[in-house]
């Protein structure tokens, strides 16, 4: 129960010890019977949750990752706080618990959506060691994200996994139009060999253009250090680089183990 009196009845300790309380008899007590009421500091406002009294302690974090200073402040108030764990306790909130909601259902959207760009590549080429190859491609192009969070000095957020989901898309249909063609010109009657060489060349202005527009489009918000840029530098530096990275991939490295792949699987076949 919480209660409010005038300004003229709480002005001094005096008179609030003299406010009157009834006992479960009926008699008026004074407040000063039951209650030691003097002045001292605390803080300005008491707040309460499900019927416990917290202080909340905000901080802005910069130079680090999130959970990493979250393990050592656990560990440091744990070895240099002495307190008592069965009337006091800490819950870290705020951002982190945001980032670990978001990381949780990662965890599931993204083998989600792996699974997805598998079966519609299979349904795409009619193998399932093309679809397979294309999407075992992806972990180099993480590899050119990761590397610029790195040098960056960035951290892995849920930006920069958000950033990461949006470059599989753009390199996957990297990958499609380039092994597609490739495709369609050994059904025409075209070697292995010649029909690698060949679609890589065609599809050199394709992928190029299709790279070149997001990475001239998100070039600016990966360099930006505005208001608001600490959630969208990381995101735009993983796209922009990791797609640099990808580009190269797709026009040198996707052909020649395309070739390889393939012609293995025709040797096997012949024998």
């Amino acid at each position: 129960m919480i209660c409010r009196f005038n300004d003229i009845s709480r002005d001094t300790p005096e008179k609030i010890g003299a406010l009157l309380l009834t006992s479960g008899s009926g008699a008026m007590i004074p407040l000063s019977s039951v209650a030691q009421i003097k002045t001292t500091t605390g803080p300005s406002m008491i707040s309460r949750e499900t019927n416990q009294r917290f202080v909340t302690v905000r901080m802005n974090l910069r130079g680090r990752d999130l959970t990493s200073f979250v393990k050592e402040a656990e560990s440091k108030i744990e070895e240099q706080v002495m307190y008592d764990h069965s009337q006091f306790r800490f819950h870290w909130a705020g951002q982190l618990e945001n980032q670990h909601r978001a990381f949780s259902r990662l965890a599931v959207v993204v083998p989600i959506t792996l699974a997805v760009m598998f079966l519609l590549l299979f349904f795409t080429f009619g193998k399932f060691r093309q679809a397979g190859l294309l999407i075992g491609m992806l972990p180099l192009a993480v590899f050119g994200g990761m590397l610029a969070l790195v040098l960056r000095g960035m951290t892995f957020n849920v930006s920069s996994a958000v950033g990461f989901i949006a470059l599989f898309g753009v390199f996957i249909q990297n990958g499609v139009i380039m092994i597609s063609h490739i495709n369609l010109l050994r059904k025409r009657g075209t070697e292995l060999k010649e029909a690698v060489i060949s679609g890589a060349s065609h599809r050199l202005r394709p992928v190029m253009m299709t790279a070149t527009v997001a990475v001239l489009g998100l070039l600016p918000a990966s360099l930006s250090t505005g208001i608001g840029s600490d959630v969208q530098r990381p995101l735009a530096t993983v796209i922009v680089y990791g797609l640099l990275c990808g580009t190269i991939l797709i026009l040198y490295v996707l052909p020649a183990f395309y070739y390889m792949l393939e012609k293995r699987f025709s040797n096997n076949s012949i024998e």
